[in-house]
């Protein structure tokens, strides 16, 4: 796994820092979103890690363009595992900050590793969910079976020798049926907007969609999530059902900001946006990452 390291101005390397992994999107890369929320993190004196995922970016894993839910958890736990390897982090004051896909990911991981202290999801998607449901979330879990009828005909087509199949993670030509936050996902993706050499907006057909309709990010949410939660969202993206769900869903200490007139692509690099984000994260993240009594 290839990631950056934003460390605070004033660093200190015999210091001791909460940590925060920023996890990207689905088909994102550290030099986006998860790099601009880390970036501002480490401004606010946060020690802050943005990582490609596994099989994408600069990331090492065959085959490359894989969006596998089950590795890209596991890629949240490593992220810990490294930061735990440091020094100057101390290895009790670890959260996690994920954005769309990244938010789903980050919950899910949350679940099982404790060391996750606290958790920020920004415009968050349970990818599974959305790929089943729809964007809207209105569709049935039974509207994926067509799609898994076409993975099955394409892989038995790749096990007689066809090359395989690629499908974007973005709508590579919008029309006047793609929801605004897919128009505007198009805008910031592929063009100058956000564009990045590493970012392919490609996914494999078969071993992606095969994992990513069976998993359910909120998965026993009630009964394992317990760390603090803070959902930030905004009043006018068509993900916010998922935001929305997953307040309703978590019984550990919760809060939901839904912030009025944003757009899911807003919360990835609008400065009015972001920086709401970021003021809701900082103190989040300062009130939960602190040193407990018996830690001293």
């Amino acid at each position: 796994m290839a990631g950056n390291l934003h460390l605070p101005a004033d660093f200190d390397p015999e210091g001791s820092y909460a940590a925060i992994v920023t996890v990207h999107p689905g088909g994102g890369v550290k030099e986006q979103t998860a790099g601009l929320y880390a970036a501002k993190l480490a401004e606010e004196g946060f020690v802050a890690l943005a990582y490609d995922a596994s099989f994408q970016g600069e990331s090492g894993g065959e085959p490359h363009h894989l969006e596998d839910p089950f590795a890209r958890v596991e890629d949240v736990r490593a992220a810990v595992d490294f930061l735990q390897s440091l020094k100057y982090v101390d290895a009790d004051r670890i959260g996690v900050l994920g954005v769309c896909a990244g938010g789903g990911y980050a919950v899910n991981a949350a679940l099982t590793d404790y060391r996750i202290k606290a958790v920020t999801t920004v415009s968050a998607v349970n990818i599974g969910t959305s790929f089943r449901r729809g964007w809207y979330g209105t569709d049935s879990d039974a509207a994926a079976v067509p799609t898994l009828e076409a993975v099955a005909q394409q892989r038995t087509a790749e096990a007689q020798g066809a090359d395989p199949a690629y499908i974007p993670y973005v709508p590579e030509q919008p029309d006047e049926d793609t929801p605004r936050d897919l128009v505007e996902a198009h805008d910031y993706y592929l063009t100058p907007r956000a564009q990045h050499p590493n970012a392919k907006n490609t996914q494999l057909f078969t071993k992606s969609i095969s994992r990513i309709f069976t998993f359910d990010a909120f998965h026993l949410v009630e009964d394992l999530f317990t760390a603090p939660l803070l959902i930030v969202a905004g009043s006018d993206a068509g993900s916010l059902w998922m935001s929305t769900e997953l307040h309703g869903r978590v019984r550990s200490p919760k809060k939901l900001v839904v912030v009025e007139g944003g757009a899911h692509m807003d919360f990835y690099d609008v400065p009015k946006y972001v920086d709401r984000a970021v003021a809701e994260a900082t103190p989040f993240f300062r009130e939960n990452l602190t040193t407990r009594p018996d830690q001293n």
